[in-house]
């Protein structure tokens, strides 16, 4: 229960008036100092008065004062520096390095706000906080899922500056491995990934003129690529004997084949029509990040991943199996997942990196006139009442789903917070 003492602490959700330490001295809260995150106490800088004495230093928080030796900070010098012990239970007196006791504060919560607290944490529901969301005013929700569309943005552009200063600033070669990324759709995206990591863009480009040696480069090097599988098919034959040239030049090792996902897959989401269609991008040449920078509007960016395929795979969804002629492109709501999952991160990302307050706005622009993500977990925030009408805010449910309800971080949820935060609080 610490972390929901921390929590009572740190937004002051106690009775200021009647503070008394253990041994019965007045006290009061000048600065609740700031909340560490790492190693050492509690919280750094706070500011307290004992019986008007004024003191300053940091404030360790137990659910029972005998965790400290417990936990032996009574060996510790990083918390002589402690002013104050705030525990639930107040067991036995603690003391500094030297011999001197340290004030302690028995901070205690009502029955009815633990009992909303462990309702909203219930392992058995990732959203208990779902019957009250009618309950909250539309500015507090619209500024959370404004703040959270940010916060994933800001998360996925960290992403792309880590693989900006391992691939030494080449921004193309991340591009390459993002839109790879987005190819998978989701199930396939870690696949998709994986194999843009282990064959760089440049290996490709180096042999960008010929379409079926870029091919052989990507079927290969995602294991699909097998000596003596498929037997009279033309096509695959050709592109093993172009790989095995390529895999010896250039010391590739493929990734496993079973990387790839296929159970529940419509034939026409399987990975070897997205493999063609990422070959199209390198085969011409692969600008795509200098395109994406230079595009003026949506219509603009649609254009860019807007590729047909013809010959073999318009009668292919896999190697070796015949399937009715069709016309192979990537569909509207299909672009739609490359702009949010690739376009916009890399526009955010790059602006952040140029200090260009233009490409963090045109990124946010265009997942604000993008039409919602379609899945499980909007549907789910929709069902219990958050508005979700663009991609932005589908974004932002995700990042909720993902990063607060799935880990139960409801203490750190504006929605948990405000509800958490009208439950009476008192001073035991």
């Amino acid at each position: 229960m610490e972390k929901l003492m921390q929590y009572i602490w740190q937004h002051r959700l106690f009775d200021h008036t009647k503070l008394v330490t253990t041994d019965g001295r007045k006290l009061r809260i000048i600065d609740n100092g700031q909340l560490n995150t790492d190693s050492g106490p509690d919280f750094f800088n706070a500011k307290i008065s004992i019986d008007g004495c004024v003191w300053a230093g940091n404030v360790e928080m137990h659910r029972r004062a005998s965790d400290w030796r417990r936990h032996n900070h009574h060996l510790d010098p990083a918390y002589d520096s402690v002013v104050l012990h705030v525990v639930e239970v107040a067991d036995t007196p603690v003391y500094r390095m030297n011999g001197e006791e340290i004030p302690t504060l028995v901070l205690s919560c009502s029955p009815s706000f633990r009992s909303d607290y462990e309702t909203l944490v219930s392992h058995s529901s990732s959203q208990s906080c779902a019957p009250h969301i009618a309950e909250l005013g539309p500015i507090v929700l619209s500024d959370w899922i404004s703040s959270l569309a940010i916060e994933r943005l800001q998360s996925k552009s960290q992403r792309l500056h880590d693989w900006l200063e391992l691939y030494k600033g080449n921004w193309e070669e991340v591009c390459y491995i993002v839109v790879s990324r987005s190819m998978g759709f989701g199930i396939n995206s870690d696949a998709f990934e994986r194999l843009a990591r282990s064959l760089p863009l440049r290996f490709m480009q180096k042999h960008a003129d010929s379409l079926s040696q870029v091919e052989a480069f990507l079927f290969g090097q995602a294991g699909l690529l097998a000596e003596g599988e498929c037997p009279g098919d033309d096509y695959y034959a050709r592109l093993v004997n172009e790989y095995a040239f390529l895999k010896n030049k250039f010391g590739l090792t493929p990734i496993n084949r079973d990387s790839w996902k296929f159970f529940r897959l419509r034939p026409a989401n399987f990975p070897h029509r997205r493999l063609a269609m990422l070959a199209q991008y390198i085969h011409r040449g692969f600008n795509l990040f200098s395109r994406i920078c230079e595009a003026g509007n949506e219509e603009e960016l649609r254009r860019i991943f807007k590729v047909e395929l013809s010959g073999y795979w318009t009668t292919h969804y896999l190697f070796g199996h015949v399937s009715p002629e069709s016309p192979v492109v990537l569909g509207e709501s299909a672009i739609d997942i490359v702009l949010i999952n690739a376009v916009a991160p890399l526009l955010y990302a790059y602006g952040m990196s140029v200090g260009n307050e233009d490409m963090t706005d045109r990124a946010l622009s265009l997942l604000e006139s993008l039409r919602p993500e379609k899945n499980s977990i909007v549907r789910r925030f929709s069902d219990i009442g958050i508005r979700v009408t663009n991609a932005m805010e589908s974004q932002a449910v995700i990042q909720l789903n993902n990063e607060y309800c799935q880990t139960h971080k409801c203490l750190y949820c504006r929605i948990g917070h405000k509800l958490l935060s009208r439950s009476a609080m008192k001073l035991g």
